[in-house]
C-alpha cells in the first residue's frame, strides 16, 4: 500500500526531502545480511510505499509540496532532481510569493481556505496514482505560520475528504529558547486542532535532535540540514519494510495501519515519540562494535528513565517493585516513564538472537492494558542506513509531559496579559478559541499524568 506524504512549510519540505533521500539510499544499499530474494522483496515494498516508478525506471516521490514562499520548494525540487536517484513530480507542488508571517491564524483562517481547492486537487492526483492508498503522512513544524496554521487546516481537509484513510502527523517541536516570539501560541493552536483530526502525532523535539548532532554525531557547527538528517534517519527506521511477526513470510504492506494498531489503543492517547540507537558519526562507527544485548539494555533504560538519547541516561531510575498503590509516589520521585504502548523495531545482523523480554514487563505499562497487548516487536535481518545493527523504539508514553506543560505554561502567561493576541484576532481567531486550545491540552496532560 502507498503512503502520500504532504510536506508543509519550510521545515516540512526540508525534512521531507531528507526522508525521501534516506529511503532511496537505503533502497539502493548493498547489505550482506539478507538473501537476494529478501532484498528484492524489501525494495519492491519500499518503492510501492513511497515512490512511483516510471517506465524508464526513475523513482518519483509520492508527495505534495506546499509552502507560501517559493524559495524552499524550488530548492527542494532542484536538490531531488540533482540526486540522480529520485525526484519529485514537478506538478505536485504549490507555493506563493508571500509567507504567513509566522502567524498560525493567517495560515489557518486565511491562506488555508483561500488555496484549499488547489492543494487538495494536488493531493487527489497523487492518490489516484496509488494502486492502494495506505494513508497520509504530513510533515510540519509547530512554530511558524504555514506549516502550523495552513498545515493544521489541510489536515482537517484530509480528514474530511478521506475519512477512512489513516492520517499520521509528524510535528517538529520548537526550540525552547525560541525561534519566533509567538511560537508558543502557534504550538498550542496546532496541537489542539491536530489532536482532533489526526490518528496520531509523531513528535520530534528540536532541542533533543540538536543534542544528538552535538553529543553523538560530533558535529561542531550544526545546521538545520544536520538536524533534518537525524530526523529523517529516525523516520526511515520506522517506515522501511519489516516483518511484523515471528512467522511472517512477507514484509508488512501498510506501515500506518500497523503503527496505529500497535500504538494507539485509545483516542485520548495519540502522542508518539521516537528513540533510536545507535546514533554516531561515520568516523566513530568505523571503530565501534555492537551486540543486541547491549543495545537493548540501553534502549530499555532510555524508556524507563525517559531519556531521549543514549548519552546521559539516568541508570538510577528503576522499575517499581512495590504494590500498585505505592507506585504512583515512587514514579513521581524518580520520574519513571509509564507507557500506553511500545513498538520495538530491530534491523540488522543476527536479529533473531535478540531478546526483548525486558520490554514485556507489566510495570512499564498502564494498568488497563496487558504487557502482551502493549508491546510489539518488528524486525528484519536487513541493515539500515550504515548501521550493522540498529534498534528503534516508538513509544506512546509520558515522554512529552514536561515539554507540553512548559509550552502551555508559557503560552498562558502571554495570553493572560493579552500579549500579541490582537495579531490573531485580526485574522479571525478569537479569545474563546485560545481558551478551547488550553482546555484541550490540559486534558491531554491530565490523561497522560494519570497513567
Amino acid at each position: 500500500m502507498s503512503v502520500v506524504t504532504v510536506q508543509l512549510g519550510q521545515c516540512g519540505n526540508q525534512v521531507g526531502y531528507e526522508l525521501f533521500d534516506v529511503l532511496c539510499n537505503d533502497l539502493h544499499s548493498k547489505t550482506g545480511h539478507s538473501t537476494k530474494r529478501e532484498n528484492d522483496n524489501y525494495q519492491t515494498v519500499c518503492k510501492e510505499r513511497f515512490f512511483l516508478e516510471e517506465e524508464c525506471g526513475d523513482l518519483v516521490a509520492r508527495a505534495v509540496l506546499v509552502d507560501m514562499e517559493p524559495k524552499v520548494v524550488s530548492q527542494t525540487l532542484s536538490m531531488a532532481g540533482r540526486s540522480g536517484k529520485w525526484k519529485y513530480d514537478l506538478s505536485s507542488q504549490f507555493s506563493q510569493k508571500q509567507g504567513c508571517g509566522n502567524n498560525w491564524a493567517n495560515g489557518y483562517c486565511m491562506q488555508g481556505p483561500k488555496h484549499k481547492d488547489i492543494v487538495m486537487d494536488l493531493v487527489r492526483k497523487q492518490v489516484e496514482k496509488c494502486d492502494r492508498l495506505g494513508g497520509f503522512f504530513t510533515i510540519t513544524s509547530m512554530a511558524g505560520g504555514t506549516g502550523s496554521g495552513m498545515g493544521t487546516f489541510l489536515t482537517r481537509c484530509l480528514r474530511d475528504a478521506y475519512p477512512d484513510s489513516l492520517l499520521l502527523n509528524q510535528v517538529i517541536w520548537p526550540y525552547g529558547t525560541g525561534e519566533v516570539i509567538v511560537q508558543n501560541y502557534n504550538s498550542i493552536l496546532t496541537l489542539s486542532r491536530l489532536y482532533q483530526s489526526s490518528d496520531a502525532l509523531l513528535v520530534h523535539e528540536n532541542d533533543i535532535i540538536h543534542k544528538v548532532c552535538s553529543q553523538l554525531m560530533n558535529i561542531k557547527r550544526i545546521s538545520f540540514r544536520d538536524v533534518n538528517k537525524v530526523i529523517a534517519h529516525q523516520l526511515g527506521s520506522i517506515f522501511q519494510p519489516v516483518y511484523t511477526s515471528e512467522t511472517a513470510q512477507h514484509y508488512c504492506r501498510n506501515p500506518l495501519v500497523e503503527l496505529m494498531e500497535c500504538l494507539v489503543p485509545h483516542p485520548e492517547y495519540k502522542m508518539l515519540g521516537l528513540r533510536n540507537i545507535p546514533q554516531m558519526s561515520e568516523h566513530s562507527l568505523a571503530y565501534s562494535t555492537f551486540n543486541w544485548h547491549g543495545l537493548l539494555k540501553h534502549l530499555r533504560q532510555m524508556l524507563i528513565a525517559n531519556a531521549k538519547m543514549e548519552e546521559g541516561i539516568n541508570w538510577h531510575v528503576r522499575l517499581p517493585s512495590q504494590p500498585a498503590a505505592e507506585q504512583i509516589s515512587l514514579r513521581k520521585e524518580l520520574q519513571f516513564n509509564t507507557s500506553v504502548a511500545n513498538l520495538a523495531i530491530l534491523r540488522g545482523k543476527d536479529v533473531q538472537t535478540a531478546s526483548l523480554e525486558g520490554f514485556r514487563d507489566s510495570s512499564l505499562y498502564t494498568s488497563w492494558l496487558s504487557a502482551d497487548d502493549a508491546f510489539t516487536l518488528w524486525k528484519t535481518p536487513r541493515a539500515f542506513n550504515k548501521y550493522e545493527k540498529s534498534a528503534t523504539l516508538v513509544s506512546n508514553s509520558q515522554f512529552l509531559l514536561k515539554p507540553l506543560d512548559n509550552i502551555v505554561g508559557k503560552a498562558w502567561n502571554m495570553f493572560a496579559s493579552k500579549a500579541y493576541v490582537h495579531q490573531y484576532t485580526k485574522f479571525g481567531i478569537d479569545e474563546e478559541e485560545f481558551l478551547e486550545a488550553f482546555t484541550t491540552l490540559e486534558q491531554i496532560i491530565a490523561s497522560y499524568t494519570t497513567l
